[in-house]
Protein backbone atom coordinates (compact mmCIF):
# COMPACT_ATOMS: atom_id res chain seq x y z
CA UNK A 1 0.00 0.00 0.00
CA UNK A 2 1.19 3.55 -0.47
CA UNK A 3 -0.20 7.05 0.51
CA UNK A 4 0.72 9.96 -1.45
CA UNK A 5 0.30 13.26 -0.65
CA UNK A 6 0.57 15.58 -3.56
CA UNK A 7 -0.44 18.97 -4.54
CA UNK A 8 -3.99 19.85 -5.24
CA UNK A 9 -3.54 21.80 -8.46
CA UNK A 10 -1.79 18.81 -10.32
CA UNK A 11 -3.77 15.98 -8.86
CA UNK A 12 -6.93 14.12 -10.40
CA UNK A 13 -9.13 12.11 -7.84
CA UNK A 14 -11.40 9.92 -9.55
CA UNK A 15 -14.87 9.54 -8.67
CA UNK A 16 -15.40 7.53 -5.32
CA UNK A 17 -18.07 5.06 -5.40
CA UNK A 18 -18.28 4.69 -1.90
CA UNK A 19 -17.96 7.81 0.72
CA UNK A 20 -17.17 6.96 4.49
CA UNK A 21 -16.46 8.54 7.37
CA UNK A 22 -13.95 6.39 8.25
CA UNK A 23 -12.04 3.33 6.71
CA UNK A 24 -10.06 1.13 8.95
CA UNK A 25 -7.45 -0.82 7.15
CA UNK A 26 -6.70 -4.53 8.74
CA UNK A 27 -8.95 -6.88 10.81
CA UNK A 28 -6.40 -7.65 13.69
CA UNK A 29 -6.23 -6.38 16.71
CA UNK A 30 -5.58 -2.79 16.53
CA UNK A 31 -8.81 -2.80 13.61
CA UNK A 32 -11.11 -4.83 15.77
CA UNK A 33 -10.12 -2.34 18.89
CA UNK A 34 -10.62 1.00 16.53
CA UNK A 35 -13.85 -0.61 15.00
CA UNK A 36 -15.53 -1.33 19.13
CA UNK A 37 -14.44 2.37 20.21
CA UNK A 38 -15.33 4.27 17.03
CA UNK A 39 -19.13 2.94 16.95
CA UNK A 40 -19.76 3.13 20.86
CA UNK A 41 -17.65 6.60 20.92
CA UNK A 42 -19.26 8.02 17.33
CA UNK A 43 -22.35 5.40 16.21
CA UNK A 44 -23.58 8.05 13.59
CA UNK A 45 -19.89 7.61 11.90
CA UNK A 46 -20.12 5.58 8.76
CA UNK A 47 -17.18 3.19 8.69
CA UNK A 48 -16.15 0.06 7.00
CA UNK A 49 -13.12 -2.46 7.76
CA UNK A 50 -11.12 -3.86 4.55
CA UNK A 51 -8.77 -6.90 4.86
CA UNK A 52 -6.79 -8.59 2.14
CA UNK A 53 -6.98 -12.09 3.93
CA UNK A 54 -10.25 -14.16 4.18
CA UNK A 55 -9.98 -14.51 8.59
CA UNK A 56 -9.67 -11.72 10.86
CA UNK A 57 -7.08 -11.94 13.51
CA UNK A 58 -4.33 -10.61 11.71
CA UNK A 59 -1.01 -11.83 13.26
CA UNK A 60 -2.88 -14.45 14.52
CA UNK A 61 -4.15 -16.17 12.32
CA UNK A 62 -1.66 -15.83 9.69
CA UNK A 63 1.45 -17.49 11.64
CA UNK A 64 1.26 -20.99 11.72
CA UNK A 65 4.58 -21.83 13.14
CA UNK A 66 5.65 -23.86 16.48
CA UNK A 67 4.93 -22.24 19.83
CA UNK A 68 3.57 -19.20 18.26
CA UNK A 69 1.84 -17.15 21.26
CA UNK A 70 2.35 -13.77 22.77
CA UNK A 71 5.17 -12.40 24.88
CA UNK A 72 3.28 -9.58 26.93
CA UNK A 73 0.49 -10.86 29.00
CA UNK A 74 -2.95 -11.14 27.69
CA UNK A 75 -4.64 -8.41 30.69
CA UNK A 76 -2.74 -5.42 29.39
CA UNK A 77 -2.14 -6.65 25.70
CA UNK A 78 -5.91 -7.71 25.52
CA UNK A 79 -8.57 -5.29 25.75
CA UNK A 80 -9.96 -3.04 28.59
CA UNK A 81 -13.36 -3.58 27.47
CA UNK A 82 -12.94 -7.44 27.18
CA UNK A 83 -12.07 -8.99 30.21
CA UNK A 84 -9.21 -11.90 29.48
CA UNK A 85 -10.75 -15.32 31.06
CA UNK A 86 -8.21 -17.65 30.65
CA UNK A 87 -6.00 -18.61 33.62
CA UNK A 88 -2.77 -18.31 31.09
CA UNK A 89 -1.99 -14.57 31.35
CA UNK A 90 0.59 -15.23 28.35
CA UNK A 91 -1.24 -17.01 25.64
CA UNK A 92 -0.38 -18.98 22.11
CA UNK A 93 -1.61 -17.99 19.22
CA UNK A 94 -5.27 -19.99 19.24
CA UNK A 95 -6.53 -18.72 22.45
CA UNK A 96 -5.71 -15.67 21.07
CA UNK A 97 -7.23 -15.74 17.63
CA UNK A 98 -9.98 -17.21 19.70
CA UNK A 99 -10.62 -13.75 22.25
CA UNK A 100 -10.62 -11.70 18.69
CA UNK A 101 -13.12 -13.74 17.38
CA UNK A 102 -15.43 -13.84 20.65
CA UNK A 103 -14.78 -9.84 20.69
CA UNK A 104 -15.68 -9.25 16.84
CA UNK A 105 -18.89 -11.17 17.17
CA UNK A 106 -21.20 -9.82 19.99
CA UNK A 107 -20.35 -6.44 19.46
CA UNK A 108 -20.93 -6.57 15.40
CA UNK A 109 -17.59 -5.96 14.39
CA UNK A 110 -17.43 -9.05 11.88
CA UNK A 111 -20.07 -7.85 10.11
CA UNK A 112 -18.31 -4.49 9.17
CA UNK A 113 -15.23 -6.41 7.76
CA UNK A 114 -15.39 -7.15 3.86
CA UNK A 115 -12.89 -9.19 3.72
CA UNK A 116 -10.92 -9.81 0.35
CA UNK A 117 -10.00 -5.85 -0.14
CA UNK A 118 -6.68 -4.92 -0.12
CA UNK A 119 -5.47 -1.42 -0.46
CA UNK A 120 -3.21 -0.51 -3.45
CA UNK A 121 -2.90 3.25 -2.73
CA UNK A 122 -3.97 6.21 -0.87
CA UNK A 123 -4.25 9.90 -1.98
CA UNK A 124 -5.35 12.82 0.19
CA UNK A 125 -6.71 16.03 -0.99
CA UNK A 126 -6.60 18.82 1.27
CA UNK A 127 -9.04 20.47 -1.03
CA UNK A 128 -11.56 17.99 -0.14
CA UNK A 129 -10.72 17.09 3.13
CA UNK A 130 -10.79 13.58 2.22
CA UNK A 131 -8.85 10.74 1.09
CA UNK A 132 -9.01 8.75 -1.64
CA UNK A 133 -8.36 4.93 -1.46
CA UNK A 134 -8.12 2.54 -4.47
CA UNK A 135 -9.32 -1.03 -3.71
CA UNK A 136 -8.59 -4.37 -4.95
CA UNK A 137 -10.72 -7.60 -4.60
CA UNK A 138 -7.75 -10.17 -3.89
CA UNK A 139 -10.18 -12.77 -5.00
CA UNK A 140 -11.63 -11.14 -8.12
CA UNK A 141 -9.37 -8.43 -9.33
CA UNK A 142 -11.89 -6.45 -9.39
CA UNK A 143 -11.18 -2.53 -8.13
CA UNK A 144 -13.27 -0.09 -6.74
CA UNK A 145 -12.43 3.59 -5.29
CA UNK A 146 -13.56 4.89 -1.32
CA UNK A 147 -13.35 7.94 -0.25
CA UNK A 148 -13.78 8.66 3.47
CA UNK A 149 -12.51 11.72 5.95
CA UNK A 150 -10.08 9.15 8.24
CA UNK A 151 -8.01 6.64 7.28
CA UNK A 152 -6.83 4.18 9.99
CA UNK A 153 -4.50 2.34 9.04
CA UNK A 154 -4.10 -0.94 11.31
CA UNK A 155 -1.81 -3.32 9.14
CA UNK A 156 0.89 -3.97 11.62
CA UNK A 157 4.61 -3.46 10.74
CA UNK A 158 4.83 -6.88 8.87
CA UNK A 159 4.64 -7.79 4.95
CA UNK A 160 1.81 -10.21 4.97
CA UNK A 161 2.53 -11.46 1.47
CA UNK A 162 6.22 -11.71 1.48
CA UNK A 163 8.27 -11.30 4.90
CA UNK A 164 11.83 -10.19 5.13
CA UNK A 165 14.36 -12.75 3.82
CA UNK A 166 18.04 -11.55 3.07
CA UNK A 167 19.43 -13.68 0.57
CA UNK A 168 22.30 -16.41 2.10
CA UNK A 169 24.96 -16.87 -0.08
CA UNK A 170 25.50 -20.72 -0.75
CA UNK A 171 22.19 -20.84 -0.03
CA UNK A 172 20.66 -22.52 -3.50
CA UNK A 173 23.01 -25.89 -2.76
CA UNK A 174 22.12 -25.65 1.15
CA UNK A 175 21.09 -29.40 1.27
CA UNK A 176 18.95 -28.67 4.21
CA UNK A 177 15.63 -27.13 4.07
CA UNK A 178 15.34 -23.36 4.91
CA UNK A 179 11.90 -21.83 5.85
CA UNK A 180 10.48 -18.65 6.59
CA UNK A 181 8.26 -18.64 9.77
CA UNK A 182 6.03 -16.41 8.31
CA UNK A 183 5.62 -19.27 5.31
CA UNK A 184 5.47 -22.10 7.92
CA UNK A 185 4.50 -25.37 5.52
CA UNK A 186 1.98 -27.34 7.19
CA UNK A 187 3.14 -30.82 8.40
CA UNK A 188 6.47 -30.01 8.30
CA UNK A 189 8.81 -33.04 9.97
CA UNK A 190 11.56 -31.48 12.26
CA UNK A 191 11.42 -34.69 14.54
CA UNK A 192 14.63 -35.74 14.89
CA UNK A 193 17.10 -32.84 12.65
CA UNK A 194 19.63 -30.45 13.51
CA UNK A 195 17.93 -26.95 13.37
CA UNK A 196 19.42 -23.88 13.13
CA UNK A 197 17.32 -20.76 14.63
CA UNK A 198 18.46 -17.29 13.08
CA UNK A 199 17.56 -14.46 15.37
CA UNK A 200 16.91 -14.31 18.67
CA UNK A 201 13.58 -11.94 18.95
CA UNK A 202 9.79 -12.52 19.70
CA UNK A 203 9.41 -15.16 17.19
CA UNK A 204 12.58 -17.22 17.95
CA UNK A 205 12.10 -17.07 21.26
CA UNK A 206 9.00 -18.65 21.14
CA UNK A 207 9.81 -20.93 18.35
CA UNK A 208 13.01 -22.33 19.73
CA UNK A 209 11.70 -24.15 23.23
CA UNK A 210 8.88 -25.80 20.58
CA UNK A 211 11.37 -27.14 18.57
CA UNK A 212 13.88 -28.60 20.73
CA UNK A 213 10.97 -31.03 22.19
CA UNK A 214 11.55 -33.05 19.14
CA UNK A 215 14.35 -31.92 16.94
CA UNK A 216 17.49 -33.47 17.78
CA UNK A 217 19.67 -30.17 18.21
CA UNK A 218 18.48 -26.89 18.10
CA UNK A 219 20.81 -23.78 18.04
CA UNK A 220 20.18 -20.00 18.19
CA UNK A 221 22.17 -18.20 16.20
CA UNK A 222 22.03 -14.14 17.23
CA UNK A 223 23.78 -10.87 16.38
CA UNK A 224 23.14 -9.17 19.52
CA UNK A 225 21.99 -11.00 22.58
CA UNK A 226 18.92 -9.34 24.01
CA UNK A 227 17.47 -9.91 27.54
CA UNK A 228 14.76 -12.75 27.78
CA UNK A 229 13.40 -13.70 31.14
CA UNK A 230 11.37 -16.22 32.57
CA UNK A 231 7.95 -15.59 33.73
CA UNK A 232 5.27 -17.42 34.97
CA UNK A 233 2.86 -18.81 31.90
CA UNK A 234 -0.59 -18.15 34.95
CA UNK A 235 -0.97 -14.61 36.86
CA UNK A 236 -1.22 -16.56 40.51
CA UNK A 237 -2.55 -13.76 41.97
CA UNK A 238 -4.82 -12.46 38.77
CA UNK A 239 -6.18 -16.00 39.06
CA UNK A 240 -7.10 -15.34 42.86
CA UNK A 241 -8.77 -12.12 41.89
CA UNK A 242 -10.73 -13.27 39.05
CA UNK A 243 -12.44 -15.86 41.88
CA UNK A 244 -13.33 -13.26 44.59
CA UNK A 245 -14.36 -10.73 42.53
CA UNK A 246 -16.88 -10.14 39.71
CA UNK A 247 -14.98 -10.30 35.99
CA UNK A 248 -15.15 -6.90 34.95
CA UNK A 249 -13.84 -5.84 38.27
CA UNK A 250 -11.17 -8.14 38.27
CA UNK A 251 -10.02 -7.57 34.95
CA UNK A 252 -9.64 -3.78 35.54
CA UNK A 253 -7.56 -4.55 38.96
CA UNK A 254 -5.51 -6.72 37.24
CA UNK A 255 -4.81 -4.79 34.07
CA UNK A 256 -3.52 -1.64 36.11
CA UNK A 257 -1.99 -3.90 38.60
CA UNK A 258 0.12 -5.69 35.56
CA UNK A 259 0.34 -2.26 33.93
CA UNK A 260 2.07 -0.27 36.81
CA UNK A 261 4.53 -3.88 37.36
CA UNK A 262 5.60 -3.11 33.56
CA UNK A 263 6.00 0.54 34.11
CA UNK A 264 7.66 0.02 37.46
CA UNK A 265 10.62 -2.55 35.98
CA UNK A 266 10.91 -0.31 33.41
CA UNK A 267 11.77 2.55 35.35
CA UNK A 268 13.73 0.50 37.25
CA UNK A 269 16.02 -0.27 34.39
CA UNK A 270 16.73 2.68 32.64
CA UNK A 271 17.02 4.32 35.85
CA UNK A 272 19.63 1.52 37.45
CA UNK A 273 20.33 -0.52 34.76
CA UNK A 274 24.10 -2.00 36.39
CA UNK A 275 21.80 -2.59 39.46
CA UNK A 276 18.87 -4.14 36.65
CA UNK A 277 21.72 -6.12 34.79
CA UNK A 278 23.00 -8.36 38.07
CA UNK A 279 19.69 -9.12 39.03
CA UNK A 280 18.72 -10.56 35.72
CA UNK A 281 22.14 -12.12 35.53
CA UNK A 282 21.39 -14.11 39.07
CA UNK A 283 18.17 -15.18 38.21
CA UNK A 284 19.13 -16.46 35.35
CA UNK A 285 21.83 -18.04 37.45
CA UNK A 286 19.65 -19.68 39.71
CA UNK A 287 17.40 -21.52 37.20
CA UNK A 288 20.24 -22.65 35.01
CA UNK A 289 22.38 -26.10 36.52
CA UNK A 290 25.88 -25.08 38.51
CA UNK A 291 28.55 -24.02 36.62
CA UNK A 292 26.13 -23.40 33.71
CA UNK A 293 28.39 -20.08 31.43
CA UNK A 294 25.82 -17.48 31.99
CA UNK A 295 28.66 -14.64 31.41
CA UNK A 296 29.05 -15.15 27.52
CA UNK A 297 25.41 -15.19 26.97
CA UNK A 298 24.59 -11.66 29.06
CA UNK A 299 23.76 -8.70 27.13
CA UNK A 300 26.02 -5.98 27.01
CA UNK A 301 22.89 -3.83 26.34
CA UNK A 302 20.84 -1.91 28.88
CA UNK A 303 17.46 -3.78 30.05
CA UNK A 304 14.91 -2.24 28.39
CA UNK A 305 17.64 -0.19 26.54
CA UNK A 306 16.76 -2.12 22.95
CA UNK A 307 14.70 -5.13 23.48
CA UNK A 308 13.83 -7.53 26.38
CA UNK A 309 11.44 -10.38 25.69
CA UNK A 310 9.29 -12.14 28.43
CA UNK A 311 9.02 -16.05 27.87
CA UNK A 312 6.50 -18.45 29.94
CA UNK A 313 7.94 -21.11 32.14
CA UNK A 314 10.95 -20.91 34.53
CA UNK A 315 13.68 -21.87 33.07
CA UNK A 316 15.63 -19.89 30.61
CA UNK A 317 16.69 -20.86 26.85
CA UNK A 318 19.37 -23.70 28.35
CA UNK A 319 17.49 -26.72 27.55
CA UNK A 320 14.67 -28.54 25.91
CA UNK A 321 12.25 -31.87 26.56
CA UNK A 322 13.43 -35.06 25.74
CA UNK A 323 16.62 -34.76 25.57
CA UNK A 324 17.31 -32.17 22.96
CA UNK A 325 19.79 -29.97 23.16
CA UNK A 326 19.04 -26.03 22.67
CA UNK A 327 22.06 -23.67 22.47
CA UNK A 328 22.78 -20.31 21.90
CA UNK A 329 25.72 -19.03 19.45
CA UNK A 330 26.69 -15.72 19.55
CA UNK A 331 28.10 -13.53 15.92
CA UNK A 332 30.51 -11.12 17.61
CA UNK A 333 30.80 -9.45 14.52
CA UNK A 334 27.75 -7.75 12.39
CA UNK A 335 26.36 -10.68 10.44
CA UNK A 336 26.49 -9.99 6.70
CA UNK A 337 24.38 -12.92 5.39
CA UNK A 338 27.11 -15.20 4.59
CA UNK A 339 25.69 -19.04 4.68
CA UNK A 340 28.89 -20.10 6.88
CA UNK A 341 27.40 -18.51 9.72
CA UNK A 342 25.29 -21.06 9.95
CA UNK A 343 27.71 -23.74 10.16
CA UNK A 344 27.86 -23.78 13.51
CA UNK A 345 30.35 -26.18 14.97
CA UNK A 346 32.38 -27.09 11.50
CA UNK A 347 35.61 -25.46 10.27
CA UNK A 348 35.63 -27.80 7.80
CA UNK A 349 35.67 -26.70 3.85
CA UNK A 350 33.20 -28.23 2.10
CA UNK A 351 29.21 -27.74 1.18
CA UNK A 352 27.51 -26.96 4.15
CA UNK A 353 26.00 -30.18 6.57
CA UNK A 354 23.24 -31.28 6.59
CA UNK A 355 20.77 -29.22 8.67
CA UNK A 356 17.58 -27.51 8.72
CA UNK A 357 17.68 -23.72 9.28
CA UNK A 358 14.99 -21.33 10.13
CA UNK A 359 15.07 -17.57 8.93
CA UNK A 360 13.11 -15.71 12.15
CA UNK A 361 12.89 -12.49 10.11
CA UNK A 362 11.05 -9.62 10.30
CA UNK A 363 10.50 -6.13 8.51
CA UNK A 364 11.05 -3.75 11.01
CA UNK A 365 8.41 -1.03 10.08
CA UNK A 366 6.36 0.99 11.89
CA UNK A 367 2.95 1.22 11.68
CA UNK A 368 1.47 4.28 10.32
CA UNK A 369 -1.77 6.25 11.29
CA UNK A 370 -2.77 8.33 8.51
CA UNK A 371 -5.30 10.90 10.03
CA UNK A 372 -7.97 13.63 8.29
CA UNK A 373 -10.13 16.04 9.63
CA UNK A 374 -11.52 16.07 13.94
CA UNK A 375 -14.35 12.94 13.43
CA UNK A 376 -16.50 14.75 15.96
CA UNK A 377 -16.94 18.02 14.19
Amino acid sequence: MTIARRPDAVQLHPIAEESLDVLIIGAGISGIGAAYYLQKELPQKSFAIVEPRGALGGTWDLFRYPGSRSDSDLYTFGYEFKPWKSDKAIANAQSILNYLQDTARPYGVDRKIRYHHKVLNASWSSEGARWTVKIERADSGVRKIVSCRWNFCASGYCDYEDGFSPRFEGAETFRGTIVHPQKWPEGLDYAGRNVVIIGSGATAVTLAPAMAETAAHVALLQRTHSCVMSVPSQDRLANFLKRMLSEERAHALIRRKNAARQYGFWKFCRTFPRTARRLIRAATRKQLPAGYPVDIHQPTVRPLGSASLRRPGRRPLQGAAGGAGLHRHQQDRPFRGRWRTARLGSDAAGPAPRMSAMASLFLNALPSVASGPRLDS
